[in-house]
Formats: structure tokens, sequence, C-alpha cells
């Protein structure tokens, strides 16, 4: 099923303890409601991580919308769900874009080109384990592997909070995180649940407010990367953008060494997607485990059509799951309406430009917690699959290749390329863990059987 939904009672909102199932609907203004509902979960972190991996944020929520309809084809409609910009790739697009040194130009299409060869990897895993079962990536990348990774990309990136976006405006980070706290506790409902949003809302308004009471900071710039007398919000290059038009679209280059610096985050992302396949199911009451290497396929076809263009990689939303949860709405009618509005703002460009002004600051009280949470999901990967700590084969490569990816440690293999961080970390994760745990079987076969 991809079009076609049946129409829910009369059409209005369910009663207490009912569900629209993925097949159907609500009347069409109801749905275009919930569908915009989904837009504002997905927004702020699919705006987010392309500010942060310096892509164009505006390509970015376009080519989501997209990357969404492919997705719900793949699957046939049978796992709702969003693709918004996935954050696993930030390590590694921060390490290509260092060893791009001044050249941004450059730098965006060697980017946007790894994330497409590693989406295509990606889409291949999903083949595999479509064909092969889920019990096939089990396998390769047990629980501990696969917490591992997570919480390494989540923790790894601390480096830029503390290098990048905190010293911008330290006063204003800590304000907006600290907005952030506020909104989660106060607002149980769906305000808190676009905590992150809001509080950016919130950071950016309130630099924009000071610039005009206070006047310029003198704090580190990262576009001139030193220290400036400068406003919090540059508004420059919004009255200079159109209000309808293409957004800035670019073909992507291909370097093998870039390559190698993105990969990782496949694992991520097959975690990822298996563990939001595995809560549709829960929260929809159905059998979705078979689509398992639909989705994962879907999502990898996503991140390539997507970089192609120059836009960011995509994964499946937690967000946009929880607002099924919270709203008991599984109709995938809700998710083509929130990837046509997505399309549609992707052809403001001004809309674009007002996302690109946001403050240093701002994104530096915003990633903190967003790095944070995703390091602390690794964690909640291995308390959910009682990974036990006690054996070495576990602890070893775990402790590790989290503290080569937190350094970021640098290792040089040649004169020219160095693998560093969470790409270092997560080899020696993958590697050392199945090393240990090949070199542990064998010592137990060698060992005598007692009486």
């Amino acid at each position: 099923m991809a079009f076609g939904w049946k129409l829910y009672g009369d059409g209005k909102t369910p009663p207490p303890g009912e569900v629209v199932r993925p097949d159907e609907r609500l009347s069409w203004p109801r749905m275009v409601g919930f569908g915009a509902q989904h837009v504002i979960a997905m927004f702020g972190a699919t705006f987010v991580f392309p500010l942060v991996m310096g892509l164009d944020p505006n390509v970015a929520v376009m080519m989501s919308g997209v990357a969404t309809i492919l997705f719900l084809l793949i699957v046939q409609g049978k796992v709702p769900s969003y693709l918004g910009t996935s954050a696993s790739f930030v390590g590694g697009v921060l390490a290509i874009r260092a060893a791009a040194g001044g050249d941004t130009a450059g730098a965006d299409a060697v980017v946007t080109g790894a994330i497409l060869i590693t989406g295509l990897v990606l889409a291949a895993c999903g083949l595999v384990i479509h064909f092969l079962g889920i019990q096939a990536i089990h396998r390769v990348f047990p629980p501990v592997v696969t917490g591992a990774v997570v919480m390494l990309i989540g923790f790894g990136l601390a480096f830029v909070v503390a290098d990048t976006y905190w010293p911008q405006d330290h006063w204003m980070a800590l304000i907006t995180m600290t907005a952030i706290f506020l909104i989660v506790v106060l607002f149980r409902g769906f305000i808190g649940r676009i905590a992150i949003l809001v509080g950016l809302v919130f950071g950016y308004l309130l630099s924009w407010v000071l610039d005009q009471l206070a006047g310029p900071i003198t704090s580190y710039s990262a576009a001139a990367d030193k220290v400036t007398t400068h406003n919090r919000v540059d508004f420059s290059t919004v009255g200079d953008a159109a209000w309808f038009g293409l957004p800035s679209f670019h073909a992507p280059d291909f370097r093998t060494s870039a390559v190698l610096l993105v990969l990782p985050a496949v694992i991520a992302l097959i975690a990822e997607n298996t563990g939001h396949v595995k809560a549709v199911g829960e929260i929809t009451k159905t059998d979705v485990d078979p689509y398992i290497g639909r989705a994962i396929f879907a999502d990898g076809v996503g991140t390539a059509v997507a970089t192609s263009v120059g836009g960011s990689p995509t994964t499946t939303y937690a967000e946009n799951i929880g607002v099924m949860a919270a709203t008991r709405i599984y109709s995938t009618a809700a998710y083509y309406i929130a990837a046509i509005i997505a399309i549609l703002f992707g052809l403001c460009p001004k809309f674009g430009a007002l996302i690109a002004a946001t403050p240093g600051g701002v994104l530096g009280g915003v990633t903190v917690i967003l790095y944070g949470m995703i390091g602390l999901l690794g964690a909640k990967i291995w308390v959910e699959n009682r990974v036990d700590f006690a054996d070495p084969v576990n602890m070893l490569p775990v402790a590790a290749g989290i503290i080569l990816a937190i350094g970021p440690v640098d290792h040089p293999i040649t004169g020219g390329f160095t693998l560093g961080g969470i790409a270092l970390g997560t080899i020696v994760v993958v590697a050392g863990y199945h090393l240990l745990a090949g070199m542990a079987a064998i010592q137990r076969r060698r060992e005598p059987i007692r009486p």
C-alpha cells in the first residue's frame, strides 16, 4: 500500500484508545494539520545538523521531503516514518573539512561525495539484510559493538562544542542550553517534544534582541577563525535572498580518503534504522521486522539521492515516531503531506538564508545536548541488551575505541592520509571485538573438559 487510504470513521479525531492505522486517514484538512506537526517535529535537527556540517540547510530540508517519499514507496507504506538529517556523519565531515583547509566549496563537494558512497553501501547492506534476514547483521554488529559505535559518534563530537560553537558566545550557549532544559520539564506535551527547536528559536530571537540593546559582541568568530567584534546574528545574506527559487545545488566529488572517514556511520545507521522500525512495530502493534532490510535500503537510497545534489545524509527520525505515539495517528498520508511541505520550504531561498544566520553560541547550547543524547543512546542499547562488561572481550575494545573518538586521537597511515576520532574508534571497536571474541572461542576449545 502506497496510496489509497481508507477514511477512518467519519474522518474526525478517533475516540480515546483508538488509532488510525498506516493505511487509513482522517479528513484531508486534519491530515494537513498532522503533516505540519511532523514537519515541526523533524525540523529542528534536520536543519541544525546541516549547519553543523557546513551544508546548505535549505537543500537538506527540501531533500528530506524527497527522501521520505522514496522511503515510503520502498517500504510499501508499511513503516510510517520521516527521513531527516542524520547526525552520524558529523565527525567524519568535520575531519574532511579540516583536511580541506579554507576551500569551502571544494570541501562541500567532497563531503557530499563521500556521504553518497556511504549511502550506497548502506543500501547494499539493506539488500543483504532483506534477503538473509535480520540475524545476519546481529552476528556482525552485536549489541556491544552497536552501542559503542553510537556512543562514540555522539561523545566523539564533544570537541566541536568546545572548540567551535561554545566560544562564539558562551553566555548565549549556556542560556540556550538552560532554556531547553526548562522547556522539557515544564512542557510535558508536544512543546516538550520539540524542545530543541523551541530552545533554538528562543536563543536566536534573544541574540537578535541583545544585538539591538547591547550592541555587537567581541568573541571568537568561526567565519574569520579569530576573535572579532561582530553582531550575534548576521542578516546580511537574508535581504539579498529571493523568496522563491531553487536552493544551491552542487555536484559531489569523490575521494577515497574522505569516504573512509564517514564510512563508519553505516554501523550507526543500521542500528538506528533497526531500532526505529522495531519502535514503529511496537506502537502500531504490527510485525514490521520483515521490512527492516527494506527500511535500511530505503535510507541508503534517500541518502544517495539527497547528497547527489548537495543535500545532507538522511535517517529515520525518532522525533516523528514520538509524535505518532502521542497522537496515535499512524497514517502514512501525514508523512506524504509533511514531505510535500518540506519540499515547498526548500523552494524559498530567503528561508534558507534565515536558517543559516543562526548564531554560533545558540548552536553551542543545542549541540551540547544533541551530541550527549546521541552518546547516551549507545548506553541505552547496552542496558536493554544486558551487555556484560565484566567480560574483557566486551570491555577492552569498547573502552579504547571511545577514548580514541573523544580525544580525538589522530593516527597517521600515510603521508597524506590519517585515521582519527570517530573513524579510528569505530575500527578499533569492531575489529578489536571480533578479534578478541575469536581468540576467546579458540581458547575455550583448547581448555580441557573437567569432570
